[in-house]
Parts: structure tokens; sequence; C-alpha cells
């Protein structure tokens, strides 16, 4: 009869094998994009038409002290867009998670401070992304922007 350290082991092998680092680096990539991508185009209407209301939330509930309302609304609809786009390719995908990262620091300190566990949920996805990379399945290893993979993360 086999121990329960052993049948834990022989489960966590058989979970390394069936879900490899770059299946883990390609969903981490898109459930980010998503979030990210799906509240920029709450703040749009058409292609990128920023509206009246996401002005106004950046004027109250979103002011920030570093950066004017109208810039500031522009900066971060334009970037819930560009930056999920390029994760979801895996193209530039170290510095879009960092500045996801930088957004999402952004919102925990200056916006919504209580939201902490959403926030290092997100953090949670990002911060594999810059530390390892995209993974295999992407336009930066493929193109030759990741060229070599992480010892053990990347496989």
């Amino acid at each position: 009869m086999r121990s329960f350290a052993t049948l834990y082991a022989l489960a966590g092998d058989l979970a390394a094998r069936l879900l490899p680092p770059s299946l883990l680096l390609l969903v981490a990539r898109l459930g980010i994009a998503a979030i990210f991508f799906l509240s920029g185009r709450t703040k749009v209407e058409g292609w990128l038409t920023v509206t009246d209301s996401t002005y106004e939330l950046f004027r109250t509930d979103y002011a920030l002290p570093f950066a004017p309302p109208v810039l500031a609304a522009h900066l971060a609809t334009y970037s819930e867009h560009f930056f999920p786009i390029l994760l979801v390719l895996g193209l530039f995908t170290r510095p879009a998670a960092l500045a996801l990262l930088g957004m999402t620091t952004v919102i925990e300190v200056f916006v919504y401070p209580d939201a902490w566990p959403t926030h290092l949920s997100w953090a949670g996805l990002l911060l594999p992304l810059i530390a390892a990379g995209p993974g295999a399945w992407s336009l930066d290893r493929i193109i030759g922007l990741e060229v070599r993979p992480m010892s053990t993360i990347d496989r």
C-alpha cells in the first residue's frame, strides 16, 4: 500500500505533466488580458471614443493627484486596450505585464485601496509573466525576443 506522501507526489507529477508551464503562462496572459480589456471597453463607445462618463469618473472617483483627469482617462483607456492585446499575442509580454502591474498599483494606492484582494489576484497573474516571460506559445518566442526557456519555469 502506498503512503499518502507517495500518492501526493504522484498526483503532483501528473499535474506537472498535464499542465506544462507554457500552458500556465498562456492562461495567465489570457486571464489578465480579459480583465483589463473588458474594463477598457466600458470606457469607450465605438472603436476607441472615450465617453463623457469616463471623463467624469476620472474627475471624481478616479481622480489622481499626479495627472489631469482628461489625460488620465485617455492613458488608462488606451492602456487597457493596448497592453492586453500585446499579452494575448505574447508580444513584448514582460513590458506589457509590467505596465499593467503599474496600473494595478496606481488603482490600489489612489483609487480603490480596500480592493487589495482583487488587485493581489491581478498581481498574481502579472508577476509570473514579468519573471518568466510569455512561455513557448508566444510571438516573443517565435520572433526571438525570448530566446531561451526559463530552466524549470517554461518548457
